[in-house]
Parts: structure tokens; sequence; C-alpha cells
């Protein structure tokens, strides 16, 4: 695999464009703590980037299925640099509307590009590597957020928002450079949908049926929404701790924290994933997640809070290689583009909920209570999951064929 020419490019694009990511991110939290005094006005404005990303959902999945991924993952590289220049006349302007408009063109280029990437992995390494690649590539994108969130934290005292921005623009120039070099490996004829009289009047119609056969993808899809509790709540908390703290800076140790944690844990993946089945090892870490989650009930001490961070990046880790795995294993070829713009569509209508809800519970209850909350559901469905579970026949992840395709 470290041979493969195309591997070092994924994880190399995916290091630099983290780095202008979450250099962004981070700008985009300053802006909006200076310009949007509200917390649920925070999450609206998240919301809306989320909402369009949802609505485009269908038609990636579609055109994913129907194009050349090389060639989606290049046009969604386009859309992100477009999207950058909003914010600098956003900056300019003072204008939280410029950022509405930044956050669509991201949230729909991100519709694209995370669909087509998951499609293009089981395409450059052997089956045998999956768990490997994605268990680096995630890396890769970790080590990216801690070293842009820590660097934008540290560029906030000295540099001004335009020169984050700016930044961030040439790390997605360069992600979109090192996109031309990917050689992937596709049947799909120039110009033309493959196997068109499958795909036709295709979409999401057939993901359904699919999944109804497939229990454990099922189970392991609502499993997702549990990390995703924390995950869609992420900014505003770490707004909400950077000012119960009054340190700028600790939102960059947050990000930190829980991205090294998340690092050591997908180290040890491979391993773990032999030792017993996908959805009670998911349900273990879900139910690690959970407890980080409620442990943010003692935010106001600097320390439980970077724990709490730090435990969710632990359970993170685990659980999201080994979900990323298991369907790409079982989750036939040709209906891949569909099935990871479905499963974003899906967390993108959960973080939409989760984010609003985290931005009202903000102003009424506060974050104390809030975590609470969502780690008590957390806990309960986590339970139910393991119940039904014990009642469902599965094998480790690395025994799991991946039906429709005679290369397994």
């Amino acid at each position: 695999m470290w041979a493969n020419r195309n591997v070092w490019i994924v994880l190399c694009g995916e290091f630099v464009a983290g780095l202008g990511l979450w250099t962004s991110i981070i700008a985009n939290l300053e802006f909006m703590q200076h310009q949007v005094p509200s917390d649920f006005m925070k999450s609206v404005i998240l919301f809306i980037g989320l909402l369009a990303g949802v609505l485009i959902g269908p038609y990636a999945g579609k055109v994913i299925d129907s194009s050349r991924k090389k060639l989606v993952l290049i046009y969604a590289g386009l859309g992100r640099m477009i999207g950058v220049c909003f914010m600098f006349i956003a900056l300019a302007a003072d204008s939280v509307l410029w950022m509405v408009l930044f956050n669509i063109t991201l949230q729909i280029s991100a519709a694209f590009y995370f669909p087509a990437l998951q499609s293009v992995i089981p395409r450059i390494v052997a089956d045998k590597d999956l768990l490997t690649l994605n268990g680096v590539h995630m890396n890769a994108s970790t080590i990216a957020r801690i070293i842009g969130t820590v660097l934008a934290g540290i560029m906030l005292t000295a540099m001004s928002l335009a020169s984050l921005y700016a930044a961030s623009l040439a790390g997605y120039a360069l992600l979109l450079i090192s996109t031309f070099f990917l050689d992937v490996k596709e049947d799909l004829p120039s110009g033309k949908a493959a196997s068109p009289g499958k795909k036709k009047g295709g979409g999401f119609k057939e993901i359904v049926p699919m999944l109804k056969r497939m229990p454990i993808a099922v189970m392991a899809l609502g499993l997702s929404f549990i990390p995703g509790l924390f995950i869609g709540g992420f900014n505003l908390m770490v707004i909400n701790i950077s000012e119960i703290h009054h340190d700028t800076q600790i939102k960059g140790w947050l990000y930190a924290v829980e991205g090294i944690s998340f690092i050591a844990a997908a180290f040890f993946v491979k391993r773990i994933s032999a030792r017993g089945g996908l959805i009670k090892l998911l349900c273990l870490f879900a139910l690690l997640s959970a407890l980080g989650h409620s442990l943010l009930f003692f935010a106001d001490i600097r320390g439980m809070a970077l724990f709490g961070f730090g435990l969710f990046g632990l359970a993170a880790g685990f659980f999201f290689p080994l979900l990323s795995t298991y369907f790409q294993k079982t989750i036939p070829k040709e209906y891949h583009g569909r099935f990871f713009s479905f499963r974003t569509m899906l967390d993108r209508v959960m973080f939409q909920v989760v984010l609003l809800a985290t931005g009202l519970m903000l102003d009424t209850i506060g974050l104390s209570y809030m975590v609470l909350v969502f780690g008590g559901l957390s806990v309960l469905f986590t339970a139910y999951a393991y119940a039904r579970s014990s009642r469902m026949p599965e094998r480790p992840l690395e025994a799991v064929p991946e039906p429709g395709s005679p290369s397994m």
C-alpha cells in the first residue's frame, strides 16, 4: 500500500487541505463571536449551510455514480476556493450574509467531495488495506486539524482574520493541484454513465430496499448519530467553553486534545477490529462518546473540559474507521456514490437538528444541563442497540464479504 502513489496523494492532499479547513473554521468562530451575540443565531447560520448540503445530496449521489470520481473531486475543490473568496467580502463589509453564502458554497462542495472520496478509496487500494488506509487517512486529517487549530489560535493573537482565510485558500489550492495527479482506475466510459439501464430512475430509491436486507448496516447508521450529537454542537460548545474561561486560545487546545486522542485510537483500530462483532464494538465506543459528552457538565474546570474532548476523540478514533471500512466493504461499489451521499445527507439532517437544539439549549438551560440531556439520550440508545445486536448474527469486520464484488 505504501508504494502506491495514489495513497500518498490522498494523504498529503488531505493534510494540506485540513490545514486550510481548520484555519478557516477557527476564523469563522471568531467572526461569529464578534458579529452574532446569540448562540441560537450562530446555530441558525451554520444550519443554513448544512441545509444546502442536504438538499443537493440526492443529486450529488447520482452525479458521483455516473461520472468520473476524479472529475467530481476537482470541481468540488474549485467550489471550496470560490467559497473562501466570499469570506474576504464578508470581512470587508462586516456582513454576516456573505458568511452565510460562504457556508452554503462550502457545504455544497462537501456534499460532492466527501462521498466521491469515499468512493475513490476502495479503488486505489486492495480490500485488505481498506481499514489501514481509512485509519491513516483520518489521522492525516486529524493531525492537520490539530496543527491548523493551534496555529490559528496563535495567529489570531497576532494576525488579522483575512490572513487566516488567505492561509485557508492556499490549502484548498494545494488540494486541488494534488487531485490532478490522482490515477483512479474506473470502468466508466468517458462522458457516459456506467450501466445506465441499472441507474435509470435510481437515486436513493434503490438504497432503501438494499438497507432493508442489511439490518446490521441500519443499526450501524443509527449508532453513528451518537458521536454525531457531540460533533453537531462541537463548534458552539467550543465557543461557549472559550467564553466561560475568557480565553480565545482554549479553542485551539480543545481541538488539539480531541485530535491527539483520535490519532492514538487510530493506531490500534485494526487490532481491535478482529476482536468482536461490529455492532458490539460500535456500542462500546458510542458509550465512551456519550461519557465524554456528559463530562462537559464540569466544563468550567479547564482540565475536565479538555478530558471530555479527549475521551470523545478516543472513542471517535475507533468508531469512524470501523464504520467507514464496514460500509466500503459491504455496500456494492456501483452504489457507493449514492450510499455515501445518502449517509452524508442523514448526517447533515441530524447535524442541523443538533445545531439548532444546541444553540437553543445553550441560550436556555446552559451547557452543563444540555450535555446531560444529550449524554443520557446517547446511553439509552446505545443500550437499545446492544440489546438488539445480541439477537443479530454477525462476524468480525475482517470476515465481512462484499456482496456484488467478485474480488472479495
